[in-house]
């Protein structure tokens, strides 16, 4: 197939997918078209990375390593089977790249923008998909959001691509540098994690410019739209919204503690820090410490920290970043409201509040089911990894890692991702799928319509504890 003949085949595909896509729209429910339209999406990406042109080789990667890339690229994970860098091609990146900015954007932004240009109208059932995507709590301003989502996410990655490209230029030329830049500062904003360097950003353990920039990109999309630009119109910490105090507080400490007990975990390791001088260490720490909120980049090797960084980074990957952002995870603000209301339980119980506003209970059972249904996820994908690759006992935490890394569209990994068998990439492709989506999500899509019971049953007790 000569390279005209794959533009044809593209455009054809793409075609057929706009084609699905309006014939979804009348007869779907929002969770069910986001659901559809992300598995069209991924299948629709990962029949272009398996054209030989993908490729740095000429030949085809295969189907199932082509659907597992696509898939980490639109779901932002950064898990991958091959090595981006040397497998792909530059139009196999490229792809890779689009796949990453959509998936992180979230496909009805991108069509408000194609809408808004060609000039047609945004209706009500638009609006209302494009609240389900962006976990908003109205469905007022939506169309002004998405513009917003838009506008900030090329702000930050232009900024970011233009500080890259001048600290690589001198080592890559300008050409290489800004293309570099561009795939770094995409997969960075978007908590992506797909890198052009097989050891990630290890060779920039110690340097200040990248991993500023990187650390800021990351965590400025994982905090999430809506508290961006809460933040910008507000400018005071009295006037921001629940949600945003929220999630600020939460990323805060979250950093901190991160920070914190992994320069003084890894700092008995000589695999890891040893090798470091004093300000590496530090550097390292802020990084290692801030990208298991759902990045996915590393400057150290994961398969070479202690268990115990390890598992403190399962706990930090299962977190993740904040509802609304580009990151995944049960999300911060989950977290955050159940911990209010343990300290409520635990105090004798009462109206559940946080800066002088009450948390409905309603608020408080969605979080639960949240977190209860995202930890049945990652327990029964490692059971199932743990039988598909085989492993031994000593190896279970490699299987929970990567279990807890898929779901939550992290995409560390200690190691395990590339040996994984047929099966095993399966299984890690349906997880990062409906990691993506969300446990919510997905149980919305799949239900039927909501019934009320007519009966009134009598109240009794259970034990607990």
């Amino acid at each position: 197939m000569n390279r005209n003949e794959q533009r044809i085949h593209s455009r054809s595909l793409f075609a057929i997918l706009v084609s699905i896509v309006n014939r979804l729209k009348t007869r779907t429910s929002p969770p069910q078209l986001i659901l559809i339209v992300f598995f069209g999406l991924i299948w629709f990406g990962a029949l272009l990375l398996t054209l030989p042109y993908s490729s740095s080789s000429g030949q085809s990667i295969g189907l199932l390593n082509a659907l597992f890339t696509a898939t980490s690229a639109i779901c932002v994970n950064g898990l991958v089977v091959v090595d981006t860098g040397s497998v792909f091609s530059t139009f196999g990146q490229v792809v890779i790249m689009i796949l990453i900015q959509v998936g992180g954007l979230g496909f009805m932004t991108v069509g408000v923008m194609v809408a808004i240009m060609i000039g047609k109208r945004i209706g009500l059932r638009q609006r209302l998909i494009i609240q389900q995507a962006t976990h908003s709590t109205s469905a007022q301003g939506l169309v002004k959001l998405s513009i917003y989502m838009v506008l900030i996410a090329f702000a930050f990655e232009a900024l970011a691509t233009l500080v890259l490209t001048l600290r690589w230029q001198a080592d890559m030329g300008w050409g290489q540098a800004a293309y570099y830049a561009v795939f770094h500062s995409i997969s960075a904003f978007n908590n992506a994690g797909f890198s052009l360097w097989s050891d990630s950003l290890s060779p920039f353990v110690g340097d200040p410019v990248v991993n500023i920039t990187v650390i800021l990109l990351f965590m400025i999309g994982g905090l999430g739209y809506i508290v961006i630009v809460d933040v910008f119109r507000k400018r005071s910490w009295r006037k921001l919204s629940l949600h945003a105090k929220v999630v600020l507080l939460g990323s805060g400490i979250l950093f901190a503690a991160g920070f914190c007990l992994i320069y003084l975990l890894e700092s008995w390791n000589p695999a890891t820090f040893g090798s470091l001088s004093a300000g590496e260490r530090i550097w390292a720490s802020l990084f290692q410490g801030a990208t298991p909120r759902s990045s996915g980049f590393n400057t150290i090797d994961i398969g070479s920290m202690l268990a115990s960084s390890q598992f403190l980074i399962i706990i930090l990957m299962f977190i993740g970043a904040a509802s609304g952002g580009t990151g995944g995870g049960i999300k911060i603000n989950t977290v955050f409201v159940l911990v209010l209301a343990t300290i409520n339980t635990f105090r004798g119980g009462g109206q559940i509040h946080a800066f002088e506003r009450k948390i409905a209970g309603e608020t408080v059972m969605r979080a639960l089911a949240v977190v209860v249904s995202s930890l049945a996820v990652v327990l029964l994908v490692s059971l199932l990894l743990t039988i598909s690759e085989g492993m031994l006992e000593d190896h279970f935490l490699e299987v929970l890692f990567e279990a807890t890394s898929a779901f939550s569209t992290t995409g560390l990994s200690m190691g395990l991702t590339s040996d994984l068998s047929p099966l095993g990439k399966i299984i890690v492709t349906i997880t990062m799928y409906a990691g993506r989506l969300g446990p919510l999500t997905l149980a919305f899509a799949l239900a039927q319509k909501k019934r009320s019971s007519k009966i009134g049953y009598p109240e009794d007790h259970i034990l607990i504890g």
